[in-house]
Formats: structure tokens, C-alpha cells, sequence
């Protein structure tokens, strides 16, 4: 850990005393501290042993983990909550809701206020520059808390790679090493030789920015609202086209939208799977085979590529509406969250990227790299240094560009629609939307 890293952390540690310090409440006036989330299994364990561990080191405050569904269902319900005048102090919401977040004036209060208004010591340069930067303003103001990033991987079945003999410790780099690969897990008998969790941010989203292309234009979003969808280039083509003739030749098998496919390989159903690195934690606690990570697969014949991949996951957002002794209890819980010891323990234990980098230093100092092999690999694909195309998304109505997305896919799978007529169509249905955001949102 560098020295101005090991200053950093000394100061979250003592930003969360100094808190309790001037924050404390008589134990019987105890604070309770709603936080939405929708984690479920091994990940709503790690929710609820994070909420406990803060609980323990101070009584002025508690903060009670609630869980309210997938994050499309726990997003509408928060700022439905909000608008009943019963918001929760803290709501977890995936990435692709930020821009709606942003959009929400009144509903939210930046993380950086709510930290500076609570004194409590906030270095928005100690946490992970790639996720710290999805969730910053225009302006350099840090909106929400960076809990819970993920990047999407290969996951393997090194036991199905040793029955179809192939070596499982040369998982395939490119899409035709994949495609090679999936043939051979086939021939030895294995019925779901790949399948793919979060179709679009695997293979549309992530995929662009891997190969350093445009998703969508201003930056992927990120320079205004009038940014339009051109995920339907040659390239997007061959690749979803590609995808769709191993469903015909049942190399892949489709499971399905969100994360769907998870389930199938941690049961030993495919032998494959793209998907988040969070489903470490699920496959390490439930997984009956050996298990592998590697990079996301990637068409050697195009240049820069690969260059780095985007997050997915979600982030905290503190909500309006609480008393200012609220917030204080909000402010310090974060500062616990990012403590070098308690962040590694994170990251280790799910899968998701260390939210610092003290404590991705911490995790490698303390040899756990070495000892699982790949557990790094999302860190590295992420701390590559990035672009303009693919510094990451951010859409609004981005939730539902992702449900079109998965109704074109599933044409193309079903045979109904080419590649070239499903992305086009996704494309113009999703510009639409964007342009209602724009209008909807405009000064």
C-alpha cells in the first residue's frame, strides 16, 4: 500500500471515530438507517453481515438492510417512495438507472454533500478511478456511492474442460478460440457449451467498449442528452450474427434475460458463461466443480482491441427528505464501507471490484491474487486506462433500452429477424426513448 494510500485510510478510520464523536445519540434515541437493496442469496448475507458489522462499532446509529427486489423494481419503488414522502435514507441502484438518478431533481442528495455536511473526510481520489468516475457530475462532484462494481468475465467449468480434453488452464481469448471451444464441449456431450448472463451489457455494451467502439454517440452519453444508439455497425452485426448461428448449432443455448444463465452454470449445466464477476461469491459457496475466470472474449482482427471493459453493479444514493442527524449516520456508514480491511473483505467474498484502491493494494499484499488465480482478472480489465468510447454508458431510459434490446435478441435468436434487421430496429425503438428523455429533462 503506498503511503499516501495508507494516510487515506487512516483518515476514513478516523473520520468514522470523529463522526461517532459529534453524531452520537443516547442509546435509547438509537437512529434507524433504511437502506434499500437487491441483493438476494450469498450477496444478501454479504448485505446483511456489512450492516452488522457497522452496527457494532457505534450505537448511535443502525442501519437496517431491506431488500426490495431486482434493481429494476427496487429503482421504482425508491422514487415511488420518494414522491409518498417515504423514501428509505439509502437506495442501492444499478448502473444503468444513473442518468434517470441524475435526472431526479429533489429525490437525491450527492454523496459528496451528504459526506461534507456530515464532516466526514471524503477523498473522492482514494476510491477506483474507472467506477468513481460513472458516478461523478460534469461539475467533479461525486453523486453516489461506488458499493457494489462488477465487470462482466468468462466464467468456466474446468472440470467440463478436462472431460471434453481441453487444457483448463487455456481458457479461449478470442470469439473463434470460443466458438472452437464450445464445439469441443458439444462433441464430448455437454448440452450448453455457453450461454450469456445480461445479454446487452455482455455482448453489446461491454462488447463496445472492449473493442473501443461507439455504443452510442457524445461519448457514449456522457457529452448530453442527445446522445443516439449506434450499436448496429458492421461490427455489432458479425457479432450478434455470430452469436446467433452458435444458437442454431447449439453451441450456445439461451437461458433467458438478466441473469438468467447464472444459475445454469453454477449447477453445471454450461460449461460456459459471460457474465458479472460478482457470481464469484455464488460459485465459490455453491459450485460442485472447479471453476475458472477469464477475460471476455474478443475479435482479434480489430484493432486496439481489447481495450477495457465497463462496470456494471450498482451504486448507493442517499435520498432526500431525512433529518440532517440522518444523514450524519449515512455519512459514517459509508465511511466504514470504504475501510481498506472491510472494502478488500468485500471484494474478496463477492467477486464485485474493490471500491478503493488501498484496498485492492491490501488485497494484493496479502497474496490473495496468488493464491486464486483470476480473481483478478476484473480488476485488470478495468484498470486499463480507458477512452472516450469506452469510458462506460450512461443513458436515460437506459432500463428500458435494455428490455428492447433483450425483445430484438431474442428475434434474432428465434430466427425471426437477421442480426442487421434486430439491431436496427433496437437502435430506432431506443432512439426514441432517448429523445423523450431529452425533451422530458431539457434545461
Amino acid at each position: 500500500m503506498t503511503s499516501k494510500n495508507r494516510i487515506v485510510g487512516r483518515a476514513i478510520a478516523a473520520a468514522i471515530v470523529a463522526g461517532a464523536a459529534f453524531g452520537a445519540a443516547p442509546a435509547h434515541a438509537q437512529i434507524e438507517i433504511q437502506w434499500w437493496h437487491s441483493m438476494g442469496g450469498a450477496l444478501g448475507d454479504w448485505v446483511n453481515d456489512l450492516a452488522a458489522g457497522f452496527n457494532k462499532t457505534q450505537t448511535a446509529y443502525k442501519v437496517v438492510p431491506v431488500f426490495k427486489g431486482g434493481y429494476d423494481v427496487s429503482m421504482t419503488a425508491g422514487i415511488a417512495a420518494f414522491r409518498a414522502g417515504q423514501p428509505p435514507h439509502i437506495i442501492q441502484v444499478f448502473e444503468v438507472g444513473t442518468a434517470t438518478m441524475m435526472a431526479s431533481k429533489g429525490a437525491i442528495i450527492p454523496v459528496a454533500e451528504v459526506m461534507k455536511k456530515a464532516g466526514v473526510t471524503f477523498d473522492p481520489n482514494a476510491y477506483v478511478p474507472a467506477v468513481a468516475g460513472y458516478y461523478t457530475a460534469p461539475n467533479g462532484q461525486m453523486l453516489s456511492f461506488p458499493f457494489n462494481s462488477s465487470t462482466p468475465v468468462l466464467h468456466y467449468n474446468k472440470d467440463a474442460f478436462k472431460a471434453a480434453g481441453l487444457d483448463p488452464e487455456k481458457p479461449p481469448k478470442t470469439w473463434p478460440e470460443l466458438v472452437l471451444t464450445a464445439a469441443k464441449l458439444k462433441a464430448s456431450g455437454h448440452e450448453c457449451p455457453f450461454a450469456s448472463s445480461w445479454v446487452s451489457w455482455t455482448q453489446l455494451e461491454s462488447f463496445s467498449a472492449w473493442h473501443n467502439v461507439e455504443f452510442a454517440t457524445k461519448n457514449n452519453g456522457f457529452g448530453g442528452l442527445d446522445a443516439r444508439l449506434v450499436f448496429n455497425s458492421p461490427l455489432h452485426v458479425r457479432h450478434i450474427e455470430n452469436l446467433a448461428n452458435m444458437q442454431n448449432q447449439k453451441l450456445l443455448v439461451y437461458k433467458g434475460r438478466n441473469n438468467a444463465a447464472d444459475a445454469t452454470f453454477v449447477s453445471g449445466t454450461c460449461a460456459m458463461v459471460t457474465g458479472s464477476s460478482a457470481m464469484r461469491g455464488n460459485i465459490v459457496k455453491n459450485a460442485k466443480f472447479e471453476a475458472g475466470t477469464s477475460t471476455l472474449p474478443f475479435y482479434p482482427d480489430v484493432p486496439g482491441a481489447p481495450q477495457n471493459t465497463i462496470i456494471g453493479g450498482a451504486s448507493l444514493w442517499v435520498m432526500s427528505g431525512k433529518k440532517a442527524e440522518d444523514y450524519k449516520g449515512v455519512a459514517q456508514f459509508f465511511a466504514y464501507l470504504s475501510q481498506p480491511e472491510v472494502a478488500a473483505e468485500s471484494h474478496k467474498r463477492t467477486g464485485y471490484l474493490p471500491v478503493t484502491k488501498a484496498s485492492f493494494e491490501l488485497t494484493e499484499k496479502q497474496g490473495y491474487y496468488k493464491a486464486n488465480p483470476g480473481a483478478d482478472v476484473s480488476v485488470n480489465q478495468m484498470i486499463r486506462k480507458t477512452t472516450d468510447k469506452s469510458r462506460g454508458i450512461r443513458l436515460g431510459n437506459f432500463v428500458q433500452i435494455r428490455t428492447i434490446i433483450d425483445e430484438e435478441i431474442e428475434l434474432i435468436y428465434g430466427g425471426k429477424k437477421s442480426a442487421k434487421e434486430g439491431l436496427d430496429s433496437a437502435v430506432k425503438r431506443g432512439n426514441e426513448l432517448l429523445e423523450r428523455f431529452q425533451q422530458a429533462n431539457k434545461g
